[in-house]
């Protein structure tokens, strides 16, 4: 089993305890350039607030999009662009990715903005 595929098997019991809990999620996805990160109500199957490194307001405020600075400013664009659509409470979804470095980081970012997981 290569490294992709053991990160989507990790992935799937989250994702399938989240379903059963019925919760809004913060699910990220993260390259060694960029980090993604967008809110997903499975209910409705939308997107209600998104945000990545690739966004002109990450781009200006980072000097590299890879790095922990940049991870901590997505987290806080996307946690203001939630509380926008009123979303205040979500279940955080790694994807399979460890809980260290870049995901902690947007992680704790996204908590400090005011989102509660």
């Amino acid at each position: 089993m290569d490294k992709k595929a053991s990160r989507i098997r990790r992935s799937k019991k989250t994702r399938s305890n989240i379903r059963d809990q019925g919760a809004t999620r913060l699910c990220i996805f993260r390259t060694s350039k960029h980090i993604y990160a967008q809110i997903i109500d499975d209910a409705t199957a939308s997107v209600l607030a998104s945000g990545s490194s690739l966004d002109s307001d990450v781009r200006a405020s980072v000097k590299y999009t890879g790095n922990v600075e940049a991870a901590k400013a997505v987290g806080k664009l996307v946690a203001e662009r939630a509380k926008d659509k009123g979303v205040t409470k979500v279940a955080f979804d790694r994807s399979g990715f460890r809980y260290h470095g870049r995901v902690q980081a947007l992680a704790d970012a996204a908590r400090e903005a005011g989102l509660k997981f």
